[in-house]
């Protein structure tokens, strides 16, 4: 029993840790021959992957990293609006935190490192993929010549540049690529007041005619991000002068140094299909999406986070013969709400036409006093964890409709497929569990109301979860506070059925609805 985990960058590193906690050996593989620990890159970690990555024993990056919670939105030299970023429950971790991608890669290796179950080979390209119908062979070229390394199921999670593999795949990546440059740079600066929080700037006098965001990072790092014409040249900026020009009229007179710079294009594109036999595609290789909202590894790692899970309980014989399939189901429908956000942000930062760019420019104009011009002003939507209320695994409400995308910086409604929110808890006789996504992810989880029958709730579980790890747990007694049944907005009677991905999939009242929810979330047919 093995997985192929194709890339070792922090998708393929979150994929062989998730896959080794439920006691899959993994072999995770390379082509390059040792990390590259070069700029900032993916600065910007959710809430709801931390909490995940600190399950996998690398809560080091949300401990490190440099918290923030608010996000500014200029227009030229005023503020048009604030958002803060809420929580439904009450989680341990902060809405979002900035580190370095090379140190979350740090911090994701040394999780590895005493993760015995996990098979780390740099230096292996990979040249072909084979299948049959019980497993996958990858053909790697080597320094000491090739190799066959076979697995019953590979995810293939090598980044946005392994067309080769997308190649050998037979998956088409298709979309569009933004003709206008960005340039990065790293900056170590003392700026006072903005160690805490987003800024981004529409049309600043610094930057006329285009945007300017910038981000806080550990050690008084700032990464700030230009818009630039579509022919900039870096090393002419460096060599005239006019880079330090550029950053001065951000920083003003205060000492910098520029740790790292470069130039790059935004692109929005989406894999034809996320699932080739016993092949699943995730992160970069599956989808590409702009920055600005951060939905770029904020996605990658859910999209792995869902395949293991699902890998691992159908290599333990706990899965129904549907569940693997709905990966693509979940994962490819979540890469398109990504896209359609950030496409509607870059739409809105770089218009297509002068008609369009006038219009957003009287849209600004306006923003400066109207409120409902403001939420028209997209300055990029924040990542978010994707709501599976289509899922084949999902067990509808009919008493509570999905009202559709919620509101910036808002948590969704309490329905079935939204993740749940979380809370502190208290377990009797198991003092490491301190808040409840951690029971979540042990199985099948049912949350009991305070009225709900919970020996007729224990047999309906064990009933319809079958061999699969499921548990049953009073609200009212790990979580007096009552802080998840006001979230959850629930009756004294519902149980909330909670996948191990610790997204919820059904509510019940009856035990013949929990038997048959709980059957549906292992992919079961009927």
């Amino acid at each position: 029993m093995t997985v192929l985990v194709l890339g070792a960058g922090p998708v393929g590193q979150t994929a062989a840790l998730a896959l080794a906690r439920w006691d899959i050996p993994v072999v995770l593989l390379d082509q390059r021959p040792e990390r590259d620990p070069i700029g900032s890159k993916a600065i910007c970690q959710q809430r709801d992957v931390l909490d995940f990555w600190s399950e996998l024993g690398a809560g080091a990056i949300a401990d490190e990293g440099l918290t923030w919670s608010r996000a500014r939105t200029f227009y030229q030299d005023q503020e048009l609006f604030v958002v803060e970023l809420s929580d439904a429950g009450r989680s341990p971790f902060p809405p979002f935190v900035n580190i370095s991608q090379a140190r979350t890669e740090e911090v994701l290796d040394d999780a590895i490192a005493r993760q015995p179950l996990i098979d780390v080979r740099w230096s292996h390209r990979v040249t072909a993929i084979s299948q049959s119908s019980t497993s996958v062979t990858v053909r790697c070229e080597t320094p000491d010549g090739d190799v066959d390394l076979t697995g019953d199921y590979a995810i293939a999670s090598a980044g946005s540049r392994a067309s080769d593999v997308r190649a050998m795949l037979d998956v088409d990546f298709e979309g569009t690529s933004f003709d206008d440059a960005f340039l990065i740079c790293d900056i170590e600066a003392t700026l006072p007041g903005w160690e805490q929080e987003r800024r981004f700037y529409f049309d600043p006098t610094w930057n006329p005619g285009r945007q300017v965001l910038i981000h806080p990072c550990p050690l008084g790092l700032y990464r700030i991000d230009w818009q630039v014409e579509p022919d900039f040249d870096l090393e002419a900026e460096r060599a005239s002068g006019r880079l330090d020009a550029r950053i001065r009229q951000i920083v003003g007179d205060t000492d910098y140094r520029v740790d790292w710079s470069s130039v790059y294009r935004f692109h929005a594109r989406i894999a034809s299909r996320f699932s080739v036999g016993r092949v699943l595609l995730a992160g970069d290789l599956a989808h590409l999406v702009a920055p600005f909202g951060a939905r770029g590894l904020n996605s990658g790692v859910p999209d792995v986070e869902n395949a293991a899970w699902k890998i691992a309980w159908t290599l333990r014989g706990w899965a129904g013969p549907g569940l693997l399939e709905t990966y693509e189901t979940e994962r490819r429908a979540a890469a398109v709400e990504n896209l359609a956000v950030t496409t509607a942000t870059m739409d809105f930062l770089v218009p297509h036409s002068p008609e369009a760019a006038a219009r957003r420019a009287e849209l600004l104009e306006a923003a400066r006093s109207d409120t409902t011009a403001r939420t028209r002003v997209d300055s990029g939507r924040l990542a978010e964890p994707y709501w599976y209320v289509d899922s084949p695994l999902t067990t509808r409400a009919d008493d509570r409709p999905w009202t559709g995308r919620p509101p910036r910086g808002a948590p969704p409604e309490p329905v079935p497929g939204v993740i749940l929110p979380d809370a502190p808890v208290e377990v009797r006789g198991r003092p490491e569990i301190t808040h409840v996504r951690q029971l979540a992810r042990a199985g099948l989880l049912a949350l009991a109301g305070p009225e709900a029958d919970l020996a007729a709730v224990r047999e309906a579980l064990r009933e319809g979860a079958g061999p699969a790890p499921h548990a049953v747990v009073a609200l009212d007694e790990i979580e007096p506070s009552g802080i998840l049944l006001e979230s959850l907005k629930a009756r004294p009677a519902d149980v909330w059925l909670v996948r191990p991905d610790a997204h919820t999939c059904a509510v019940a009242r009856q035990p013949a609805e929990l038997v048959a929810a709980a059957r549906r979330a292992l992919g079961h047919p009927g």
